[in-house]
């Protein structure tokens, strides 16, 4: 065997060779891997993150063909109240700080770097519980139109055992 052989040029380079890239996430999973890139270029998203005492913070980060990106913030004690998303599907990820979410019975603690994918008519309530601000990146497909409130809900929601202070929050999960 001859060990001299050698590939001329770069084969990257032919675009034959190379499957041709997405022109937009299509999938859940897709979308999911979107949230995670964008998440991990902090540099992007960090500068542009305010925090508002008087209500949650949000902007839109990105739009694309049929889904669009936001970037929202949390103080202490801010939260959605309970809601869906309408006909959109969507991928929430905590990036920085915690999260808790609510659905039905369900109370989930989300902490800097935990995903939740939902599908559209998904009610739930997102409250930030800590100390702490916390930031959030919510990604949506198609583009959010809607966002019914659940003011029926809010006294279940409001009514759901909170753990004690003491108590480890993954516990009440």
């Amino acid at each position: 065997m001859n060990s001299d052989v050698q590939i001329a040029g770069d084969p990257l380079a032919l675009p034959h060779l190379m499957p041709p890239p997405a022109a937009h996430p299509a999938t859940v999973a897709e979308f999911a891997g979107l949230a995670r890139t964008i998440a991990a270029d902090a540099a992007s998203w960090a500068p542009l993150v305010r925090y508002d005492a008087t209500s949650r913070w949000y902007h839109r980060l990105r739009t694309g063909p049929g889904y669009e990106v936001w970037l929202l913030s949390w103080v202490p004690g801010q939260g959605s109240g309970p809601h869906d998303h309408g006909p959109s599907s969507g991928v929430m990820t905590v990036l920085q700080g915690e999260l808790s979410e609510r659905s039905g019975d369900t109370h989930r603690v989300l902490e800097a770097g935990a995903q939740r994918v939902f599908a559209p008519g998904y009610a739930h309530e997102v409250v930030n519980d800590s100390l702490e601000p916390a930031v959030s990146l919510h990604v949506y497909f198609p583009g959010l139109t809607e966002m019914p409130m659940h003011p029926a809900r809010q006294a279940h929601c409001a009514a759901q055992e909170r753990p004690a202070a003491s108590a480890s929050p993954v516990a009440a999960s």
